[in-house]
């Protein structure tokens, strides 16, 4: 049974662990997080985002790191997705539609009126993901990093 819950400052080590498999997973070298950056981020007097854990039982599964965004249309905020990610043993086990459909709770409870996220082009598993979820792409918008 998945169950989702916001990370608490416990919640560091692990987080840690999961950023050097997200790093690696997009190619770079596996090395956990730093615990100072990690708290700070999320646990401090105005956190830089906020964390979603999936478990089971003791065993975290995946997470979701999203923040706030201002101006969405008009006046509104948006939340936004910054990452999406599921353990490799942990894949193909509904992770992360469970995590998407907590991200859309906490979007109605924080009064935003949207959910915004990117994903890789070059992550077909993703891709379909949001398709099967019944999301079509933005096409709106070109992303830049500097």
């Amino acid at each position: 049974m998945v169950e989702i819950s916001k990370a608490t400052e416990a919640d560091v080590e692990v987080i840690s662990v999961i950023l050097g498999e997200i790093e690696e997973y997009y190619g770079g070298e596996n090395i956990p997080g730093d615990l100072g950056q990690i708290r700070t981020a999320l646990f401090s007097e105005q956190p830089a985002a906020t964390v979603l854990l999936a478990r089971d039982g003791e065993t975290v599964l995946g997470l979701a790191s999203y923040s706030r965004l201002w101006p969405a249309a008009g006046a509104d905020t948006s939340l936004y997705l910054k990452e999406l990610y599921v353990r490799e043993a942990a894949r193909r086990r509904g992770v992360a539609r469970a995590l998407m459909a907590e991200l859309r709770k906490a979007a109605g409870r924080l009064g935003c009126s949207r959910l915004e996220w990117t994903a890789d082009t070059d992550n077909p598993t993703a891709l379909a993901l949001y398709e099967a979820l019944g999301v079509t792409p933005h096409q709106g918008k070109i992303f830049y990093r500097a």
